[in-house]
């Protein structure tokens, strides 16, 4: 690895920031902002609220990877809040689940997994990234377009050069 050889899938679980990337990513933006629906199969009281029998429930993950009696400082891009964290995106912590979870966790989460984490770390090492016209990264807008799958509002605009 580094400027020898391209990042390689076994690469990866020794590449801890680029896995906190990953996951920072995923909860700030993940795949698609409401899980598949679920159908309350009793009635249930939830907190105040009380969720009849029948029911379509839809879960909020991306109110949930921004809620702020979770994570601190929820819309800040800080990856490094996952270096010596356990959370994981794999359906059991439910503070990050932009997968789903239990039965119904999405079938390609396996292939995102490894394609997500080498396609970051091929881009990565193989160019420098720079935004266009001079822009400070304060200054991208990451407001997120609305839609069945979570787009960027306004698509990210850099000038890659190869190392």
């Amino acid at each position: 690895m580094g400027k020898n050889r391209p990042v390689e899938e076994s690469d990866i679980v020794r590449l801890p920031y680029l896995q906190a990337i990953v996951k920072k990513t995923l909860r700030l933006h993940p795949p698609a902002p409401f899980l598949l629906p679920h159908k309350a199969e009793m009635d249930i009281k939830i907190s105040a609220i009380v969720v009849p029998k029948d029911a379509q429930v839809l879960v909020n993950a991306w109110a949930i990877g921004r809620d702020p009696t979770i994570w601190t400082e929820p819309t800040s891009f800080k990856p490094e809040i996952f270096l010596d964290s356990k959370t994981d995106y794999k359906g059991q912590d439910f503070e990050l689940i932009p997968f789903g979870s239990g039965r119904r966790i999405c079938p390609g989460l396996p292939l995102a997994h490894r394609m997500t984490h080498l396609m970051t770390g091929l881009l990565l090492q193989s160019f420098d990234w720079k935004l266009e016209s001079g822009m400070k990264p304060e200054d991208m807008n990451m407001e997120d377009g609305c839609g069945f799958t979570l787009v960027k509002a306004t698509g990210l605009r850099v000038i890659l050069i190869k190392l």
